[in-house]
């Protein structure tokens, strides 16, 4: 009788080890890698890159402190409306990643002058799988989503930058709903 019991607790507290062991593995397989890169900006004027590369990338690491993904950045700028397939392929294996976003920030123009700007963006981004392929986009408009006539050009970018992972984060949903989020 005494060797029943002690096969049983042995087996029991084995089955209970190894279950655990396999919750936690499965938990950190769910955790994505998603690689950023720096944003292009248009106009291409080098005085406001790095201020609008900052706004996008603090707004980028904001919203994925709630998550349980990882946020990967690239500090190359990849062309928004010309993007080679292999590019983000190379970019993806080389950096253990599972998607790949390349953004756009383009700035409204005001006035006659030449470095006129206004303070509304429009964020526009490109999610593409490890294989190259364009899943989703999404862009927005922090003029016509939230009609902000008044503000920093910083709290523009970071609110168009939100609202265009939010967007891809939608239409994620929208496309493979057993899928885990970003």
């Amino acid at each position: 009788m005494r060797k029943l019991i002690f096969f049983t607790a042995v087996t029991t507290f084995l089955f209970i080890g190894f279950t655990s062991v396999q919750a936690q593995r499965n938990a950190d397989d769910k955790i994505k890698k998603v690689l950023y890169f720096n944003p292009e900006v248009e106009p291409d004027i080098d005085e406001i890159k790095e201020p609008t590369n900052n706004a996008f990338f603090d707004a980028v690491s904001d919203n994925f402190s709630s998550r349980r993904n990882k946020m990967l950045r690239a500090e190359v700028q990849v062309p928004y409306d010309s993007i080679d397939k292999q590019t983000i392929m190379d970019y993806c294996s080389n950096n253990d990643a599972d998607f790949a976003i390349v953004s756009k920030v383009r700035y409204f123009k005001v006035g006659f002058g030449k470095y006129v700007f206004s303070n509304q963006v429009v964020v526009s981004m490109k999610l593409f799988g490890a294989d190259g392929n364009l899943v989703t986009e999404s862009d927005h408009d922090t003029y016509r989503k939230n009609m902000r006539l008044l503000g920093s050009t910083v709290n523009s970018v970071k609110i168009g930058t939100e609202g265009a992972i939010k967007g891809i984060i939608k239409k994620l949903r929208k496309l493979k709903p057993t899928e885990a989020e970003l």
